[in-house]
């Protein structure tokens, strides 16, 4: 039997056998874990959003700019890891739809800043909650030092340059 294939109650954590976490089905079932965990808590920001005709990418926009207000287009886009077009499409849609505002840099004129509007905010705000209860609900029922754990499982999957990437933005 594998590592992920007993049966456990409602009520119990799916849990590795112990010495045998470097095991490929417990690897695979980890993924199972964050693909499945990612999916559940996103749904009330996906549904949100799909009121209004935007999905994920917006959603991360909106995340980035609400976390650090007047964040740079160049900025965004090494955070986002993504090209200037997909970019210029999700932030075209944003602007439009009056949820973020972009202004010229005051000490380098061509720089392009970020920022929410008061739409933006309440939307951005909304999303948030939900992913705020579910966080929570998640670390007290997890104990603190599951979540320590859990922080550096997260940054330990993330490469050198991306956790570098993610101790700057969060330190910021």
């Amino acid at each position: 039997m594998s590592a992920l294939e007993y049966k456990v109650s409602m009520t119990e954590s799916i849990k590795p056998p112990p010495a045998q976490y470097l095991r490929d089905d417990v690897i695979r079932g980890g993924m199972d874990l964050l693909l499945f965990a990612h999916r559940a808590h996103l749904r009330h920001a996906d549904a949100e959003l799909d009121k209004i005709g935007l999905g994920r990418a917006h959603h991360r926009c909106l995340y980035f700019v609400a976390r650090q207000p007047d964040l740079s287009v160049g900025d965004l886009l090494r955070l986002l890891s993504v090209t200037k077009q997909s970019l210029g499409r999700v932030l075209s849609m944003l602007l439009n739809q009056g949820l973020v505002e972009q202004r010229i840099g005051e000490k380098d004129r061509r720089q392009r800043l970020l920022r929410l509007t008061t739409t933006g905010n309440l939307l951005e705000h909304r999303l948030f909650e939900g992913m705020h209860r579910n966080m929570s609900q998640a670390y007290a029922i997890s104990g603190e030092a599951a979540v320590s754990g859990y922080w550096v499982v997260m940054q330990n999957l993330m490469s050198a340059d991306v956790r570098e990437q993610f101790t700057t933005f969060h330190n910021r």
